[in-house]
C-alpha cells in the first residue's frame, strides 16, 4: 500500500509536522527524504531496506554512490540529495561553532567531528583551529594514513597553526577498527603536540577519538 493510502494520522511527512523529526523512526525519516517508493514497496519499506543493507545510518551516509545504487529505486540523483543534506548538516554545526564558544559547547564539536570523521576507512587527522574567544576558526584534515596509522608531524601542525592565527586548537582523529580507546602512541602524539603548541603560546583544548558512533575526549578524562 502506498504512503498515500495510508490514514493521514500515520503518515511520516503529516506525523513529522504535528509531533516533530524526533517522533519517527529512522525508516520514516528516510522515507520523508525518499517521497516515494518502488513497485511493492513503500517509501518506508525501502528506508527500512536501506538500514538494514547498510546496518545502521552511519553506513547509509558514507556508502560510496557505487553501494548506494545498489538498492533497487536508489541511484545518483537520490545519493546527491543525501550527500547534500549531509553537507548542509556539517556546515550548519559549523557555524555554530563559530559563532559561538566551541570550549563550551562539547556536544556539539562531537557531533560536527562525527559527522567529518565516523565510518572512514582509513585513519584521519584533523586540527580544529580556534580564535581568542574559542570560535571555530576551521577544521582541517592534517594528515591521512592507512586503517591503523597516520603519521602526525608536530613541525607541519604548528606551521598550520601559524598560517592560521588560531588561539589555540583542539586535536581529532578516528580508529576505523571501531576502537575508542586511546593508543600509547595517541598519549604520546597529545603531549608532543602539546610541548610544541607550548612554544608558540597555543593552547591545546582537547583531543577526540571518534571510533563508529561514539566519541572520546583527553579532556573530560583528565589526560590533558
Amino acid at each position: 500500500m502506498a504512503i498515500t493510502d495510508w490514514p493521514t494520522d500515520q503518515r511520516p511527512r503529516e506525523r513529522l509536522i504535528k509531533f516533530g523529526p524526533q517522533a519517527l523512526s529512522d525508516a520514516e525519516l528516510l522515507a520523508v527524504f525518499l517521497r516515494v517508493g518502488t513497485a511493492g514497496k513503500s517509501a518506508v519499506d525501502l528506508g527500512r531496506e536501506m538500514t538494514s543493507h547498510f546496518g545502521s545510518l552511519n553506513g547509509l551516509f558514507s556508502a560510496s554512490l557505487k553501494d548506494f545504487c545498489l538498492i533497487n529505486g536508489l541511484g545518483p540523483a537520490k545519493y546527491a540529495q543525501l550527500q547534500a543534506i549531509l553537507e548542509l548538516g556539517r556546515r550548519s554545526l559549523a557555524e555554530e561553532l563559530q559563532s559561538g564558544s566551541s570550549f563550551d559547547a562539547p556536544a556539539a564539536v562531537k557531533q560536527y567531528l562525527q559527522l567529518l570523521l565516523t565510518n572512514k576507512p582509513y585513519e584521519s587527522f584533523l586540527v580544529l583551529f580556534l580564535d581568542v574567544k574559542n570560535r571555530l576558526i576551521c577544521a582541517e584534515e592534517l594528515f591521512r594514513g592507512t586503517l591503523t596509522h597516520a603519521s602526525v608531524y608536530p613541525r607541519e601542525v604548528v606551521k598550520a597553526v601559524l598560517a592560521h592565527n588560531a588561539a589555540s586548537i583542539m586535536l581529532a582523529h578516528n580508529h576505523p577498527s571501531g576502537t575508542l580507546e586511546p593508543s600509547a602512541a595517541d598519549h604520546k602524539l597529545t603531549q608532543t603536540l602539546k610541548q610544541a603548541m607550548d612554544l608558540i603560546g597555543v593552547r591545546v583544548l582537547d583531543h577526540f577519538i571518534v571510533a563508529g558512533t561514539k566519541v572520546y575526549s583527553f579532556a573530560e578524562h583528565g589526560q590533558l
